[in-house]
């Protein structure tokens, strides 16, 4: 159990992503943790997520809450600021960065806010590291497909978060820094269901920007799945990449929709989305491998890369999600399967991610 008896540091912990990882490391699958620190600037949001585990909510849930109580602690404080972050690293074993600025049309308009969140935070970890000497065994940054051939603020300075923590390997000789990078979260607050939800409760019409855009899908629990996969089998410099289906925007719309009578509308491509998403480029197919359930890209610097070698690509192409995308059945079964369609008016997105 390799989480056993770790102090773990979550920056961001309060998102979408950070409610469950959280739920899943007290559920004592990666061992028991000694302690687990959830770093985030909102005290709301923080405040919410220590009443949801202060009140149990079924007896299956009794072991985690119970835990929870035990083990969770909350900082406030901004990976942007060097001295909160460097407090919150005292102690720490294993750090999972899920701090960011991710909604791509308000990096456009806020690009030095996305800067200073997902590159100057990203090197604050490294910098408090490197220069107090800290014992940090692994820090695990989480990425996006966005970050594979950039072409928004976004995806440009998750490509740089991702360099960041990959050069970091070097400077901090004794920590491994690893990345995850993966596409479209279903369920995530900001991402297109929830909003697709959201549009079809006030009676449409439900928004597309284009109707040849595709997206990679996968699960929050499915993301924290590759997370768990990076802290076990990683080497220092690897990106993980999950193995996960695409589909088509519009089919999305079309199997939530229904047979309500709700209109769909094509408003154009917003400030810097892509028609299509990549996941591995053509360029880092050269240096990917095989490992379990998913593709690893090895560091680009080869002082940083294992004696694993690529020997022959394995992927024949780029990892593009316009590259066989479900059918409108195949993607109807997926939402079916994650419980995301539609069913009432009472659907609560953010109690169904603390359960």
């Amino acid at each position: 159990m390799i989480l056993e008896n770790k102090n773990i540091l979550i920056t961001g912990g309060t998102g979408s992503l950070g409610k469950v990882l959280v739920r899943r490391l007290l559920s004592g699958e990666m061992g028991t943790p000694k302690r687990i620190v959830v770093f985030s600037r909102d005290e709301a949001k923080q405040h919410f997520m220590r009443v949801g585990y202060m009140h149990k909510r079924a007896v299956t849930d009794e072991v985690i809450y119970q835990r929870a109580n035990e083990l969770l602690e909350f900082k406030i404080g901004d990976v942007r600021d060097f001295h909160s972050v460097s407090s919150a690293l005292q102690g720490i074993d294993v750090v999972f960065n899920a701090a960011a600025l991710k909604q791509v049309p308000t990096c456009e308009y806020f690009p030095y806010q996305a800067v200073m969140t997902n590159i100057s935070g990203p090197e604050n970890i490294v910098r408090a590291i490197e220069e107090q000497h800290l014992p940090v065994e692994t820090v695990v940054g989480v990425s996006t497909d966005k970050a594979c051939k950039p072409v928004n603020v976004m995806g440009l300075t998750k490509a740089i978060q991702e360099r960041v923590f990959i050069q970091a390997n070097l400077r901090c000789t004794k920590t491994r820094f690893v990345c995850v990078r993966y596409g479209n979260v279903l369920a995530s607050r900001g991402s297109v269901i929830p909003l697709f939800h959201d549009q079809i409760r006030n009676g449409g019409p439900v928004t597309i920007t284009t109707t040849d855009m595709t997206r990679f899908l996968l699960s929050l629990d499915q993301a924290v799945d590759t997370i768990f996969a990076a802290v076990r089998t990683g080497d220092r410099g690897d990106t993980f990449i999950p193995r996960v289906p695409s589909a088509l925007v519009t089919d999305i719309a079309a199997v939530l929709i229904g047979d309500r009578p709700i209109k769909t509308v094509v408003t154009g491509i917003r400030p810097g989305e892509k028609l299509h998403e990549i996941l591995v480029s053509e360029e880092e197919r050269y240096r990917t491998v095989e490992r379990g359930n998913y593709y690893v890209i090895t560091s680009i610097l080869p002082e940083i890369r294992e004696l694993e070698t690529v020997v022959a690509p394995v992927l024949p192409d780029e990892y593009s999600s316009g590259h066989n995308p479900m059918s409108r059945e195949q993607t109807g079964d997926l939402l079916r399967k994650f419980k995301l369609m539609l069913e009432d008016q009472d659907l609560h997105a953010e109690e169904e991610l603390l359960r």
